[in-house]
């Protein structure tokens, strides 16, 4: 099933605030917004989702609705990205987010996603090292604070004697395993498949940057390193403020905008 992105229209995105004063000031809190946008007439069975920086954030009650309320971030460094996609409606509440088109991040930092198959053991941890920009990752200081804990919760770990005893199979215990078509298909053992964790890197200046991963077991015996691509950075430019209209010609149908204060 793919999102179906042609033939949805207009898509605008309102703040809504929690009050505004006399002088026309508001309050800018909770962080939601109404999203509106029109269809075409062969989008007419769907049903919409609305995604925000890529994530779900909701969906229509029924295929007539043309907006919704969404929670936002509170980004002030850089903006929010609103997306609209029609799908069948047996797919309404199916989240279909890793189907998009993954941008670089607006804020500069780097999405990395982890493997956590269950061969890895219970104590392993996980420690991510880059190459600061200059081609040469540097193995001798972790970009993480502290280790990055494969398994924080031991309720997800599946072993014998380490879920439901007596529920798994006989001397592996499975009940909290990713079940066969759950997780990363093909990459677990047969019939229990795998997931992921991400790490989300500090914001980082517009270059080019590779990263490794080694994971460590409670012996402290050491994987092999596993290196990323070459990763390109592009910071986006910070949101305006204090916009204004300053003008609109009908005739042209020109706007004109005018940004209040000192801009920096």
């Amino acid at each position: 099933m793919e999102l179906i992105g042609s033939g949805i229209e207009k898509v605008r995105a309102f703040e809504l605030p929690a009050g505004i004063w006399a002088d026309g000031k508001c309050v800018e809190t909770p962080r939601v917004a109404l999203v509106k946008w029109s269809a075409k007439t062969n989008l007419s069975d769907m049903f919409y989702q609305v995604y925000v920086n890529g994530q779900y954030a909701g969906v229509t009650v029924d295929s007539q609705q043309r907006q919704m309320i969404v929670p936002i971030p509170t980004s002030l460094e850089s903006a929010v990205r609103i997306e609209v996609f029609a799908v069948e409606a047996e797919q309404a509440d199916s989240d279909f987010s890793n189907e998009l088109v993954q941008l670089p991040a607006t804020s500069g930092r780097v999405r990395i996603s982890l493997l956590r198959s269950q061969n890895l053991p219970s104590d392993a941890t996980a420690e991510i090292y880059f190459d600061n920009g200059t081609g040469e990752i540097d193995y001798s200081q972790p970009l993480t604070d502290s280790p990055i804990r494969i398994w924080p919760v031991w309720q997800d770990k599946a072993g014998f004697g380490m879920s439901r005893f007596g529920v798994g199979d006989f001397g592996y215990e499975s009940a909290a395993a990713v079940g066969f078509g759950k997780g990363s298909f093909g990459h677990g053992q047969f019939g229990l498949d795998a997931d992921t964790i991400e790490w989300i890197s500090p914001p980082l200046q517009t270059g080019v940057y590779k990263f490794g991963v080694k994971i460590t077991d409670g012996a402290g015996n050491q994987s092999s390193v596993s290196e990323t691509e070459p990763i390109t950075v592009i910071p986006a430019a910070r949101p305006a403020e204090q916009v204004s209209i300053s003008s609109f010609d009908k005739q042209t149908n020109q706007l004109v905008l005018k940004i209040e204060g000192n801009p920096q």
